[in-house]
């Protein structure tokens, strides 16, 4: 049985090298250049794969990069990788999903352990690092890298081209409502480089995340779903409304309203208890960020203005 590969990327340079040189064992590898200007296309074409190029006159989403590739698997061709051209497939990650989906012809995506290849380097990548590691067994999504059945996936129409972010969340939920099950194996899938090292990626990539929340919740917000409704209320609690309640207090009863706002480092002790205060203080700083994406979305809604891709690196 031939398995596709499908990877995005743009201007990844020697990671999209090493990307696509441990994809041994996939047959087409098709790799989707989003308007690359550091040699990616041609490298891409020396190791043999296939290249799509996205047409950049249209807005660029992963979900329409992703599709493109998912139109170039010939038939015939049963089961297909996602991935970043960021990251690397671990040897012996192939084998045992494909036995996995062997074993389970009900699952439609199996996923496994995504890790950082740096996770020293930042902050930053370390909570990226923690953030991957989630409980095996059957979850309700993956995220970019996961092998998955070319049928299922075109049965729900693939991916939603117009998601700017959280696009795999989404598909996997209509994939379990089309009857098919994501699970998560505890086996090594990929290693991934984040390449965060500063503040303002880490910001505007948990701004990506509540716009993510928002949309999600606008989509698939209704029961029994109630998809991402809970972590856009937190992001609108914590980040927005908590605020102006003490800002509208000390208008009207004077500074004092503004130990009101100690109720944060207590949020962060509270969490703290859970995962680390490292973990807890961004978390909680975290949700002013998730707020603006949340209320970016919301104000899109409104004016009818255009989705703007929301990059970090």
């Amino acid at each position: 049985m031939n398995i596709a590969a499908i990877v995005i990327g743009r201007n990844e340079g020697d990671r999209l090298i090493a990307c696509l040189d441990a994809l041994v064992g996939f047959d087409p590898v098709i790799y989707v250049d989003s308007g690359s200007t550091d040699g990616s296309v041609e490298a891409a074409q020396a190791r043999g794969a296939q290249v799509v190029a996205l047409d950049m006159t249209q807005p660029f989403t992963a979900a329409r990069a992703r599709n493109a590739g998912l139109g170039k698997v010939p038939q015939g061709v049963e089961l297909v990788q996602f991935l970043d051209g960021d990251c690397i497939v671990h040897d012996g990650w192939l084998d045992q999903a494909k036995a996995f989906l062997d074993q389970h012809p009900d699952v439609a995506v199996v996923c496994g352990r995504r890790r950082e290849i740096y996770p020293q380097a930042s902050v930053y990548n370390a909570l990226i690092d923690a953030e991957w590691d989630t409980p095996i067994g059957e979850a309700k999504a993956c995220g970019g890298d996961a092998l998955m059945r070319v049928e299922a996936l075109r049965a729900v129409g693939g991916y939603r081209d117009d998601l700017i972010a959280g696009e795999e969340p989404e598909l996997c939920l209509r994939l379990r409502q089309a009857g098919g099950r994501i699970w998560r194996l505890g086996a090594e899938m990929t290693a991934h480089d984040a390449q965060i090292l500063y503040f303002s990626q880490w910001w505007k990539r948990s701004k990506r995340a509540g716009h993510a929340f928002a949309e999600g919740a606008a989509l698939h917000g209704s029961p029994p779903e109630r998809h991402w409704v809970a972590e856009t209320r937190r992001a609108l609690l914590w980040g927005l409304g908590i605020p102006l309640v003490i800002i509208a207090l000390a208008l009207i009863f004077g500074a004092g309203a503004f130990w009101l706002g100690l109720i944060y480092p207590l949020q962060v002790v509270r969490l703290s208890r859970q995962s680390g205060w490292r973990w807890a203080l961004f978390s909680v700083l975290g949700k002013f960020a998730e707020a603006r994406g949340a209320i970016s979305y919301y104000w899109r809604q409104l004016s009818g203005g255009k989705k703007r891709l929301i990059e970090y690196k």
